[in-house]
């Protein structure tokens, strides 16, 4: 097979804490030229400078105007089109801390508000100015509860899909003051009359829906998800109907913690680029997300997109694939794909679906462990066979010695940590006073000195690759549960020394967790505050 598309691409998240620095950038830009890409967006939701706008992207490590002309020229000179990639609905929550912008509810804008369009232009303006291409991707997904907030109190009941054609009529107007052509993710053409999902069989789109999308706008189809190409046949097949050219947004997966996952990004993107091919799709990118915490490291993901390019020109030669990878990155391809063993030795059978042990069960708590339903001890060795793997793949690669180091030193923390509440629980309700005592004076003691040695390899890794606002996130979760290991520990010690007549959270019986998959386990759970206790964390 010949290359068939025009862009080749990859959107890099920047919005969630982790924001690159420009030195970094710039390298991973000239690696990414390299194995074959051509194009980059940078996920900006407020990460970047307005012009007008000083509490947007406040102390949140955002790209100054000098920064963004500045990673523009430089990507330029190397043959690859930078596209601003921004937010002008929804995902703009943390701005609104401030109280400048008007907001619908939850993280969406005010529609028909004209301090939003204010808003918006001076966004264009300022991108104008910086990037010389004259795309512009809006955003404008997941925002399912437009017009059900604030708006709804000023204008009454409307459809979702009106209020979005009328936003996006003003938001074309201004596009055009600048000379850009839009993008936009296309789910909200879907949602609004598909019980709020997105993906669906092919059929015949409404009528309203289809009138809804200006002839300038240019959709673009995201999705991660799927292992079967009929489904991205289907996607293709409605999206023909909203208009003449339609982009496609996969991804390669990296946004469920600490660890990338190369076989399910293959799973998911082999079909999506075969079908990119029957379908004629030219401009095809490659999602980073980094959802709670931007955790995993985008250098950790080169050797996947090493693998989508290729196999998006037709090779699908493994063996020069390999010698690529060691070519261009200086790394052994399969010692970077070891990195997703972590959590892969948790998928059952050949399923293609998201787990992440390595990143739930690090901030599970050892009393409040709800998650520990999840948990099988006869794991637990696995976690130390990677770290050993891990840390025979950091001492080979100069490059890349840090990444493996930093998830080697997290599987030294799972080694001991991943079924300590579980056995602590155990221990308890057997009241072994022994083993309780034992836990406390070696594991919960050894649990902590290792934490404290990942947080030092998380944060030579993170200001290796990033600006250092957001790090601030990481020390207050790994701060917090090294001083949970420490107050579990001593009130361990105060009941099997006679102080406490009980630990109470561990007379809570553990229940099977109603959220997880059929057989009452949790393979997947990415929210810092949902993994760390059932307790609140706010309101």
């Amino acid at each position: 097979m010949k290359k068939f598309y025009k862009r080749l691409g990859v959107m890099i998240d920047m919005s969630r804490n982790s924001v690159m620095s420009v030195p970094a950038l710039k390298k991973y830009l000239q690696l990414l030229k390299k194995i074959g890409y051509n194009s980059v967006m940078l996920y900006t939701e407020d990460t970047y400078e307005v012009e007008g706008e000083p509490f947007f992207g406040y102390m949140r490590g955002r790209y100054s105007i000098a920064e963004m002309k500045e990673i523009d020229a430089f990507a330029s000179s190397i043959g690859i089109e930078m596209i601003p990639c921004i937010q002008t609905l929804a995902h703009l929550n943390a701005s609104f801390r401030w109280g400048k912008i008007p907001v619908d509810t939850g993280d969406i804008m005010l529609a028909d508000n004209e301090r939003t369009y204010e808003l918006i232009d001076r966004m264009f303006k300022t991108l104008s100015d910086c990037f010389a291409s004259r795309y512009i991707h809006i955003g404008m997904d997941e925002a399912q509860m437009l017009g059900r907030g604030r708006h709804l109190d000023e204008h009454g009941y409307e459809p979702s899909i009106a209020i979005i054609k009328r936003h996006l009529a003003r938001i074309e107007e201004i596009a055009k003051k600048y000379g850009y052509t839009c993008l936009l993710w296309s789910d909200m053409f879907f949602r609004s009359w598909n019980n709020h999902a997105y993906y669906c069989d092919a059929c015949e789109m409404p009528k309203e829906v289809v009138e809804s999308v200006p002839k300038g706008v240019i959709p673009v189809y995201w999705d991660y998800y799927h292992s079967e190409e009929k489904i991205y046949d289907d996607m293709f097949y409605n999206h023909a109907q909203l208009a003449k050219e339609v982009w496609f947004a996969g991804g390669a997966w990296c946004w469920k913690g600490f660890v990338p996952d190369h076989v399910l990004s293959l799973q998911t993107m082999e079909p999506a680029l075969r079908s990119c091919r029957s379908h004629k799709v030219k401009n095809i990118y490659f999602t980073l997300w980094g959802d709670d915490g931007g955790e995993t490291s985008h250098f950790a993901q080169l050797a996947t997109l090493l693998y989508l390019a290729e196999y998006a020109k037709g090779n699908e030669d493994l063996d020069s694939i390999k010698a690529k990878c060691k070519r261009i990155l200086g790394v052994d391809y399969d010692d970077m794909v070891a990195m997703g063993d972590i959590d892969q030795g948790f998928k059952m059978g050949k399923n293609a679906y998201v787990v992440n042990p390595s990143k739930h069960m690090l901030y599970s708590d050892y009393f409040n462990d709800f998650l520990d339903c999840s948990v099988d001890p006869e794991k637990t060795a696995h976690f130390a066979d990677c770290a050993k793997r891990l840390h025979a793949a950091a001492k080979k690669s100069r490059r890349y010695g840090y990444l493996f180091d930093s998830l080697a030193k997290l599987c030294d923390v799972h080694a001991i940590k991943y079924d300590l509440g579980l056995r602590t629980r155990r221990a308890y309700e057997a009241k072994d006073m022994d083993a309780l005592r034992r836990l406390a004076e070696y594991d919960y003691k050894e649990v902590e000195r290792r934490l404290r040695i990942f947080h030092a390899a998380l944060q030579k890794q993170w200001f290796t690759e990033n600006k250092p606002c957001g790090f601030d996130i990481q020390d207050l979760r790994l701060g917090g549960i090294i001083q949970r290991t420490i107050s579990c520990r001593a009130r361990i010690l105060d009941y099997v020394n006679g102080k406490l007549d009980s630990i109470q959270e561990l007379d809570e019986p553990l229940l099977s967790w109603p959220s997880a998959d059929s057989d009452g386990v949790a393979r997947y759970v990415n929210s810092y505050p949902y993994n760390a206790s059932p307790n609140v964390f706010g309101h």
